[in-house]
């Protein structure tokens, strides 16, 4: 039997990226299951959502962009911590990097550990990653929700925290004049969830469940196709959640059984693979989901930090 590759090491395919308008002055840039961006234009500046896993990965984004809109970059929001989201943001030259206070701390606390992990995970969307200046720290922070003026007739950007998800500080970005919602990583369209540093039980119920209240019409996932349509938004975070509830049931029937990390993998397996194993990163997560599964199982509640050398320690006993 031929062994996986390692996380998505062997995934080297690029991937077709799609800009597409959702509104006037808002855009979503897509790439077939790789991590979503996107901007919104205020009457004289642009935020951007999320900043791509280098300065040159983030700049193909932005030469699309620009192809809309010359207005300069005030604020760079993020919605986590995670490398493939932040590294790349010195390619906006931004004002302002917005992120929830949680995020400012993780990355503090596990920033430069998490780089060399994604960077090994994910080799493909590191594109020059020489060009990497270091760490991305913001500079505004906020707790629960900070809303920005857009100007004119354009409303306003509200961006909020859900409570513990995908990490302990994801945040979304509400359009309540356009019913347009970017959710980060706490919903994929018809991609798997990472949840390695996530809080499962919080994620999968009251966290989704606030997600879900917005009413969004249309909703930017972490990964995959914008999401047109309130049915179908709202089933993109029921999929979410059953891929959550679903891990929770198989590794807490093993827990509770006293069976191993690996039984507990193999069921989650088996459970999800039918709905999920063909969607992008499914092989990729699962086993690092099921191992921050079982810690919180075993009563850790804060994530320990994954190194590449943990990573490949996890991926060696589960993933073969």
């Amino acid at each position: 039997m031929t062994k996986k590759a390692f996380a998505s090491s062997g995934d080297l395919e690029q991937k077709k990226e799609t800009l597409e308008v959702l509104a006037d002055g808002v855009y979503a840039f897509t790439a077939e299951g790789d991590p979503n961006v996107g901007a919104i234009e205020a009457e004289d500046f642009l935020i951007a959502f999320e900043a791509r896993a280098t300065p040159r990965a983030a700049s193909d984004w932005l030469n699309e962009l620009r192809k809309h809109t010359t207005k300069p970059i005030k604020y760079l929001v993020l919605s986590h911590y995670h490398a493939v989201r932040v590294l790349g943001a010195s390619a906006f030259s931004a004002e302002s990097i917005i992120t929830h206070e949680n995020t400012r701390f993780l990355i503090d606390e596990r920033g430069m550990d998490d780089w060399e992990s994604e960077f090994r995970r994910m080799p493909r969307l590191f594109r020059e990653p020489e060009g990497i200046p270091g760490l991305t720290h913001p500079d505004i922070v906020f707790n629960d929700r900070l809303e920005i003026l857009l100007g004119g007739l354009r409303g306003s950007l509200v961006l909020e925290y859900c409570g513990r998800g995908h990490t302990a500080g994801d945040i979304c970005a509400w359009l309540p004049q356009h019913n347009i919602l970017f959710t980060g990583d706490l919903v994929e369209a018809q991609a798997a969830l990472y949840t390695g540093d996530a809080f499962h039980f919080d994620w999968s119920t009251t966290t989704l469940d606030k997600v879900k209240a917005y009413g969004a019409e249309t909703l930017v996932g972490g990964r995959g196709a914008v999401v047109h349509g309130r049915d179908r938004v709202d089933a993109a975070i029921e999929q979410s959640r059953t891929f959550l509830k679903t891990m929770i049931d198989q590794v807490g029937a093993v827990y509770s059984n006293k069976g191993t990390l690996k039984e507990a993998f193999a069921a989650s397996h088996r459970s999800l693979a039918p709905q999920y194993g063909g969607w992008p990163i499914f092989e990729h997560c699962l086993p690092f989901d099921v191992q921050r599964l079982w810690d919180e199982f075993d009563g850790i509640d804060w994530p320990r930090i994954w190194t590449a050398d943990r990573d490949q320690e996890v991926w060696d006993k589960l993933q073969d």
